[in-house]
């Protein structure tokens, strides 16, 4: 009996103490959350105010046929001027756009430098090579994409770099 008593009395010290800490805890935080939030209480307008700027609109809504009220003075935004495009040169144009095919033979594509494979493909003419080159080709060889897959080069630059794989391939 001498042991469930001494084992009761501890229990009970241990239980007694982290209750006293517990009701300090409480008390210490009741009295800093006065000396911190002594400006702001529920009634206060400083309370209400910064309660209705945190939870103020971003936007409003306007619905159809409404306008909204200008908040104040409009800067106009200077116009920006567009940069002039330059266009590339016919070696400039092969080394980004038509080396990856024209250099390596890939899907049929004559490599540059390559007289024989060229030589049928020139006697053809410069005008059909040039359409072949803008609008596409599909033959028993492979297939040529229009503008060999780079559609935001111009016309005459895919002409360009035709004619510099004709004379690198004479």
């Amino acid at each position: 009996m001498k042991r469930d008593q001494k084992f009761f009395d501890m229990y009970s010290l241990v239980i007694g103490v982290l209750a006293l800490f517990a009701v300090a805890i409480f008390v210490l935080a009741m009295k800093m959350s006065d000396l911190t939030q002594g400006v702001y209480t529920a009634g206060s307008e400083e309370y209400q105010a910064s309660i209705e700027e945190r939870i103020r609109p971003f936007g409003t809504v306007l619905l159809p046929g409404q306008e909204a009220e200008a908040a104040g003075p409009t800067v106009p935004v200077a116009a920006t001027v567009e940069p002039v495009a330059t266009a590339l040169t016919g070696p400039q144009v092969y080394n980004e756009a038509c080396i990856t095919c024209h250099g390596a033979g890939i899907a049929g594509a004559p490599v540059v430098g390559d007289v024989a494979g060229w030589t049928a493909r020139i006697d053809q003419g410069d005008d059909m090579l040039y359409d072949h080159a803008i609008n596409g080709y599909t033959g028993s060889a492979g297939y040529m994409p229009p503008k060999g897959g780079r559609l935001d080069l111009s016309d005459q630059e895919i002409r360009d770099a035709v004619d510099y794989m004709v004379v690198e391939s004479r």
